[in-house]
């Protein structure tokens, strides 16, 4: 009675197919936390499995696959934790701390012996360092961000993991159209011919190459994982700022489950929304072959209204799609997946305001809005050997993105389209050695072919007369290496290097007409190839002072090809841009496993002929090189646990980027800013890189309490800033946007495998301005912003089984 009746347990109520204790069963158990492992436990066992500490949940466990029962199965997830196992019955098992172990219940079995051998907690493992590095061996800035997490309140996309990331910002056009950011490394704020700054992966399939971020639902992820500063060396061009590596949850072999969310909200001053996604996994073929497949729809109600028109709540957007991974067993250690993504984006129109009517209204002739879809295909075949690892990935990509801009001048409608279509086939090939014994390395090659067509109209409603538009082909062929020694112990050196060779070409759609002296130099106007070739090194030393302490120093580069670009309508080439970082930080401890983890970090970051969008003397977005610049940034994030199930955590940025030495098209936007504003206004902060703020924090706290023997509460918060930054260069793009507060809560109540939400967002219902545009040809002077959502509530449903 002393310790049930002080402490409430938490349950999983058998829902699965019963299966005893001692009956052995093919499991598929995740990494991660232990809350998720027992779900997946009692889903495929039918086994009941309590817990009398609601901190336990969030100590992290290692995956777990193979033939067992459901004690064996908790007995290796407990291995060297904090945490013991006491057995109740053929059926039942509670978790205690391990203060706790001596003390079962009167009426239960006594749990027989068991050899537990004292040791580490499973670790962390980075899997976007390519081999499978240890979290504190990496050397460098990492956030790893739970899956459950991300959707925990409701399923947001990339805005969840925004909101979870200081260092991580966005362009805000809508879903499917952004444009992502690491570390002030921002380029443009809008989707043109220059390559992302951010590479974005599904697993090892590379999502994108020049277009926009699809904002991919993230319902039934593992993990994201967000490596900062360059990663050149091993995922090559476009990874200036850093990547975003999205983990799915695989199939589980021989094994039936499923999970089902959704959700109901109500927004101040808008329209109701509403979400619906679920999972599915089915063994197919006995324990060879299983499917796993997800499937969502989301409505997104407006909010923005339209005085001109007479319409209200004009943004709505509609989001529907989802994937499906066959895994087959091919024995001998062999895995083969075949896997499918699809997405489609709907916004009736853009979403936003002007400042003058309200910071909610706006008055537009011609609506804007956008649609966008996204399809994957990919095959990944992996084998691993004992201490050797082998994987190939090869997929087909291709997303399409139609915008639409209000371009209405002096009392005439008219309307600005633009289509991005890009086709990207891409391969590679890698074999590795994780880091033991003091050495490790991985060694690769990738091909990758990419087009994108940019297709542009303008005119009247209904009629617009098709304008410039731009193909961009690029063929890009990697090796790389990277290698890992650790000459006394503590003290680990690595190195690397990737050898890129590209070939680039592309020429111009629907051209203005032009006159030169002959048919060479016509199509030399309009048409342009050429090849590229690039090494890209890297080198870091780390040292690990205490257990849980390590200190790292870091170089890396990286780059993005050059391309092709309109300007008054005629195509005009820009070249590659590159980027050498310093680093140097250290991190102790381990959020969820310590009652205390710190990481720091500061770099230097050399940029030469950055790549940057500005508006051209047609009032037409175009991309060049704006000269040469440098950015200083420093980053902090801390974890505090005071309390059993309590943590605090709390994170912020700085940058401080300029152009150094401006290109003479940045100085004549510059100059032209300045005579349009007499004021000054646009002069100062000028040559600051765009899009990036200067400073963002972020606090936040996770509680989770037991209520009753089979119910848990969790309540999670956080409060956001973003300062101030500028949206690009130029008298139009030279707006001010940012300096707002973001906020949120959520509770939840129920089981592992069911339970209730609550949530609010934007508790303060406060505008702000997360992007400064909605139309280029509008002028602006600081009147166009696009606020945050209003204050929405919403209630919501999630079961497992």
């Amino acid at each position: 009675m002393k310790r049930a009746l002080a402490l409430a347990s938490i349950s999983l109520l058998v829902v699965a197919a019963p299966a005893g204790a001692a009956e052995r069963a093919a499991l598929d158990l995740p990494a991660g936390r232990l809350s998720d492992a027992v779900a997946a436990l009692a889903a495929q066992t039918g086994a009941s499995i309590s817990v009398t500490d609601g901190s336990i949940w969030a100590m992290r466990v290692a995956p777990l696959r193979g033939r067992m029962s459901a004690e064996d199965a908790l007995r290796r997830l407990l291995r060297g934790s904090r945490a013991r196992l006491v057995v109740l019955g053929d059926r039942s098992f509670r978790i205690v701390a391990a203060r706790d172990a001596a003390a079962p219940p009167r009426s239960a079995r006594p749990a027989p012996p068991a050899a537990i051998v004292e040791g580490e907690e499973p670790p962390i493992i980075v899997t976007a360092s390519k081999r499978d590095t240890r979290l504190r061996d990496f050397p460098g800035s990492v956030s790893i961000l739970d899956g459950a997490d991300l959707t925990f309140g409701g399923e947001q996309g990339m805005e969840s993991v925004l909101a979870r990331v200081a260092s991580l910002s966005s362009t805000h056009l809508g879903a499917g159209r952004n444009k992502l950011f690491i570390r002030g490394i921002a380029d443009s704020s809008f989707t043109g011919p220059t390559q992302a700054t951010v590479g974005q992966y599904l697993g090892d399939m590379r999502l994108t190459y020049n277009a926009p971020d699809p904002d991919l639902r993230l319902y039934d992820i593992r993990s994201v994982e967000i490596l900062e500063g360059p990663q050149g060396t091993l995922y090559g061009a476009g990874s200036l700022g850093g990547i975003i590596r999205i983990v799915r949850n695989p199939p589980r072999l021989g094994q039936f489950g499923g999970a089902l969310s959704a959700g109901a909200s109500v927004t101040a001053h808008g329209d109701p929304s509403g979400d619906l996604g679920g999972m599915l996994n089915l063994p197919v073929i006995g324990d060879r072959v299983a499917l796993r497949a997800v499937a969502y729809g989301l409505r997104e109600g407006g909010y923005i209204d339209d005085v001109w028109r007479q319409k209200k709540d004009i943004n709505r957007t509609r989001i529907a799609g989802g994937r499906a991974t066959l895994r087959i067993d091919a024995g001998d250690g062999w895995t083969v997946d075949l896997g499918g993504v699809y997405q489609d984006n709907e916004g009736r129109d853009s979403q936003y305001a002007d400042r003058s009517l309200g910071g909610l209204k706006r008055s537009s002739r011609t609506p804007g809005g956008f649609d966008g879809n996204y399809a994957l295909g990919e095959l990944v075949v992996a084998k691993s050997w004992d201490g050797l690892s082998f994987l190939s990935s090869t997929g087909l990509v291709r997303q399409k993105l139609d915008e639409r801009y209000d371009a209405s001048m002096n009392g005439a409608e008219r309307l600005f389209t633009q289509r991005n279509h890009t086709r990207m086939f891409a391969t590679e090939n890698r074999l590795w050695r994780p880091t033991r014994d003091g050495f490790g390395w991985v060694i690769g090659a990738s091909y990758t072919h990419n087009r994108t067509d940019l297709d542009r109209s303008l005119g009247p409603v209904g009629v617009p007369v098709a304008v410039t538009g731009v193909s961009n082909r690029i063929r890009e062929t990697t090796v790389y290496g990277e290698a890992s020694v650790e000459p006394v112990r503590g003290l680990t050196v690595t190195g690397g290097a990737r050898y890129t060779w590209s070939k680039l070409g592309g020429g111009a759609d629907d051209p203005l007409p032009v006159f030169l002296p002959s048919l060479e130099a016509a199509r030399a106007a309009i048409v342009a190839s050429r090849k590229e070739n690039r090494l890209l090194p890297s080198a870091s030393v780390s040292a690990a002072l205490l257990p849980r302490l390590i200190v790292y120093a870091r170089y890396q580069q990286g780059f993005r090809p050059g391309g092709l670009a309109i300007e008054g309508g005629f195509v005009r080439r820009f070249r590659n841009d590159h980027v050498a970082t310093m680093e140097t930080g250290l991190r102790y401890g381990v959020r969820g496993d310590d009652p205390f983890d710190l990481s720091l970090s500061l770099s230097y970051t050399d940029w030469q002929d950055i790549q940057a969008d500005f508006i051209d003397s047609g009032g037409l977005p175009t991309t060049d090189n704006i000269g040469d610049g440098r950015i200083y940034s420093l980053s902090a994030a801390l974890g505090w646990a005071p309390l059993p199930g309590l943590i605090f955590d709390a994170a912020a940025t700085y940058n401080d980027s300029r152009v150094t030495d401006p290109s003479p098209s940045l100085l004549f936007a510059l100059a032209s800013a300045a005579v349009s504003d007499k004021t000054g206004a646009f002069t100062g902060g000028q040559s600051r890189i765009p899009n990036v703020a200067r400073f963002t924090t972020r606090i936040g706290f996770d509680y989770r309490t037991p209520v009753s023997d089979a119910l848990e509460l969790r309540l999670n918060g956080w409060v956001r800033y973003i300062g101030k930054s500028r949206l690009g260069i130029g008298p139009i793009l030279g707006d001010l946007q940012g300096d707002y507060l973001d906020t949120a809560l959520t509770a939840r109540i129920g089981r592992p495998d069911f339970g209730v939400s609550l949530g609010v967002t934007n508790l303060t219902d406060a505008i702000g301005n997360r992007f400064a545009l909605g139309t280029p040809f509008q002028a602006s002077g600081g009147r166009q912003i696009t606020p945050l959502r209003p204050r929405t509530i919403r209630i919501g449903l999630d079961k497992s089984f």
